[in-house]
């Protein structure tokens, strides 16, 4: 599942970071709204509402945004599974909760500090695809690739 996060959010990335630290099983890859792959996978959102909220597209190319999509990263990280489900099954209040958080993320972001903004950073650097061409390599993944 590929997660698109405001890259010029500190608490977009530290969150996407925090996600990414939990993804024991290694389903989620990031990529910033900004960069050309999610240019391209939100193509038919208008420019101005790509950057109101995470989205996250399937496997199969279904896209959620907001609070679905929170739910999704939830329901795919071992740890937030339960939470997941129950962001799935109370949409509204899923929506309702994402809404609060996103209104508030500059200020939430300053709470995060540099250090933890830093080595989200550094994390996401390391993992995030930008570009067509990065994803086809990361969804070959490490069998197809060859040993690395």
């Amino acid at each position: 599942m590929i997660v698109l996060y405001d890259a010029d959010c500190g608490f977009c990335r530290w969150a996407m970071a925090w996600a990414v630290r939990h993804d024991l099983e290694h389903v989620l890859i990031t990529a910033p709204i900004q960069s050309p792959l999610g240019s391209e996978l939100l193509a038919d959102v208008a420019l101005a509402e790509r950057l109101g909220a995470a989205h996250v597209v399937s496997d199969a190319g279904h896209r959620d945004s907001g609070g679905d999509a929170a739910a999704e990263v939830l329901s795919a990280l071992p740890a937030t599974r339960a939470l997941g489900r129950l962001a799935r099954d109370l949409p509204g209040t899923t929506a309702l909760l994402y809404g609060v958080v996103a209104a508030q993320r500059k200020s939430l972001g300053r709470l995060v500090g540099n250090a933890a903004r830093r080595r989200a950073d550094d994390l996401l650097a390391a993992t995030s695809v930008t570009d067509a061409e990065e994803l086809s390599r990361r969804s070959r993944g490490p069998s197809e690739l060859g040993a690395r």
